[in-house]
């Protein structure tokens, strides 16, 4: 139905894993305000809660008060200072979620005008796994994909082939 219409690749490779993994109809916390990967989530049948914007290194009560089946958190553990902790407290036993790739030719992203808008972690896969195990969960299923730019130069070509994005499904341990 959206296949010709996602705003960016991003969502068609998020949307296509997640289809994979959780069956429609299921409830979903994702963390982050409501955005447009969330309202594609919910025109393809899920039923999806955002969380409201609060702080997720500060207030969990979102995530431990929810009764959802699954929570999904696409590209939003790179803002958090302490990703661990949310991650613990999360009350679903599934997880699908998504982080940027740390590329050894760019610096990690940070907005020149929003102050809140940085990426404190750019994460290997290895060390995603490895928090994910920390924090109680075990890896069912990851992908990773590119993410080119139409742009002359050697960064844009090695974006061709270096993935820029992982995501996973875990269930809690």
């Amino acid at each position: 139905m959206y296949e010709n219409s996602y705003p960016q690749k991003r969502f068609e490779k998020t949307m296509n894993f997640l289809k994979d993994v959780v069956e429609p109809g299921t409830s979903i916390l994702d963390l982050g305000v409501a955005n447009p990967l969330s309202e594609i989530m919910q025109a393809e049948g899920y039923q999806v809660e955002n969380t409201k914007g609060e702080d997720l290194d500060h207030d969990f009560s979102s995530v431990v008060q929810s009764k959802v089946e699954v929570v999904t958190a696409f590209e939003i553990f790179e803002h958090l200072l302490a990703p661990y902790n949310v991650l613990r407290e999360i009350t679903a036993n599934r997880l699908v979620a998504s982080v940027p790739l740390k590329l050894w030719f760019a610096p990690a992203y940070r907005s020149k005008t929003d102050m809140w808008d940085r990426h404190y972690h750019e994460f290997e896969p290895w060390q995603f796994d490895w928090l994910l195990e920390k924090s109680g969960w075990e890896i069912k299923k990851s992908a990773k994909w590119t993410h080119p730019v139409n742009r002359l130069g050697l960064r844009p070509i090695l974006r061709r082939f270096t993935p820029r994005y992982y995501i996973i499904y875990a269930e809690r341990k």
